[in-house]
């Protein structure tokens, strides 16, 4: 009996030292949706390219007819930015508002499948800096202050198939899908889930904060701290495998990662040097770095073996992928906002304070595609993305 006891005293005192012990979690917000028409998959139209515009609204621009063939918005937006990303999968665009909604959309016609509001009514909930992640007929996101939930939604209507309440409202990453389990990261913590069941897989806490997107090449999960420290954490079990430091004055990495064939390529900011590193993902072992002196490097992105990206300063460029040398530079005249978005072996598509941007390489030309009629002082961000 006396062993017992002590056996049970030991037990709780691991799961109150630990924190939340993995359990299936039960929602912990509401979510309302509405079903409008029944999901289905939608042909493409490969003429037009979506347009997340940087006051809140979604577009479809043709690009051969020069007109906007129909546009979204939020239903009662308390704020006009976009502050997410779009995701298009069979047609259907999944479409994250600030305000907390989600909508399913025709790709075509702009009609919409359904839409979900995360929360209470009376909650004011943030979707900041989210993609909707799709695989096995659910939708993952997280949601900020002040309901700091990470919630899965059936991709069929838009109803809750498990939610879970973070630790801190300072999760403003996208989610990251890999072998059926979900990572996320919240304050100084990363969750790991069962994406089926929202079953907590384990949580690590790390003594800096957490703002990194994570990333993984299958085997561990990558992630920056707010300071200069690159974690390879395992995907399997809550264990740094290793650490790799970048310059001391350098940091904020946040999702200026990517992740491809066992490497890591991040790009950090500093005062006098902003710089990108390729590490080897099995190591922790530096295999190249590229500086960029009086500038920020803003954005990020592997491309047909490249390292493409844009500076503070409007400095468009490539680098080789193998070495990080600079194969190709210009500097724009228009400044990008928005991601990159390839559209053949000749141009690319990128949004601008002002207008949609066709870049050609050969020419370095900066085509404006779609002129906006109004600008706004206070420009965050905006999503291009080519329908193919």
């Amino acid at each position: 009996m006396k062993k017992n006891v002590i056996t049970l005293f030991f037990v709780f005192i691991v799961i109150n030292i630990f924190g939340q012990s993995p359990t299936s979690s039960q929602p912990t917000d509401a979510v309302t949706n509405k079903v409008i028409t029944a999901l289905a998959k939608v042909p493409l139209d490969g003429e037009s390219i979506l347009i997340y515009d940087y006051d809140g609204s979604l577009i479809s621009y043709d690009l051969d007819a020069e007109r906007i063939n129909w546009t979204v918005k939020a239903t009662d937006s308390y704020t006009e930015m976009c502050a997410n990303k779009i995701t298009l999968l069979d047609g259907v665009i999944y479409i994250p508002f600030i305000n907390g909604e989600i909508f399913a959309v025709d790709n075509q016609s702009g009609d919409i499948f359904w839409k979900s509001r995360l929360g209470n009514v009376t909650d004011q909930v943030v979707l900041k800096n989210q993609v909707p992640v799709i695989n096995n007929g659910k939708l993952y996101i997280a949601a900020q202050n002040p309901i700091n939930t990470i919630y899965a939604l059936n991709l069929k209507n838009g109803s809750l198939a498990w939610s879970y309440k973070l630790d801190s409202s300072n999760n403003d990453n996208p989610v990251l899908y890999s072998d059926n389990k979900i990572f996320t990261q919240s304050g100084s913590n990363l969750y790991s889930f069962d994406a089926n069941t929202g079953k907590l897989l384990y949580q690590k806490n790390f003594e800096q904060p957490i703002t990194g997107k994570p990333v993984t090449d299958g085997e561990n999960v990558f992630i920056a701290n707010e300071k200069n420290v690159l974690y390879a954490v395992s995907a399997s079990k809550p264990d740094i495998v290793w650490e790799f430091k970048i310059d001391e004055n350098q940091n904020n990495v946040k999702e200026r990662i990517v992740c491809k064939d066992n490497k890591v390529y991040l790009a950090a900011q500093g005062q006098e040097v902003s710089s990108i590193y390729a590490v080897d993902s099995k190591t922790g072992t530096q295999l190249w770095k590229t500086d960029f002196k009086n500038d920020n490097v803003d954005y990020i992105v592997e491309e047909s073996d490249n390292i493409w990206g844009y500076t503070h300063k409007g400095r468009l460029f490539q680098l080789d992928i193998n070495n990080g040398e600079i194969a190709f530079e210009v500097k724009l005249t228009t400044n990008p906002i928005s991601n990159l978005e390839f559209a053949d072996d000749d141009s690319l598509f990128y949004y601008s304070d002002a207008a949609l941007i066709q870049f050609e390489f050969a020419s370095k030309d900066e085509n404006e595609i779609y002129l906006r009629t109004s600008i706004k002082d206070d420009v965050y961000s905006a999503f291009v993305k080519r329908i193919r």
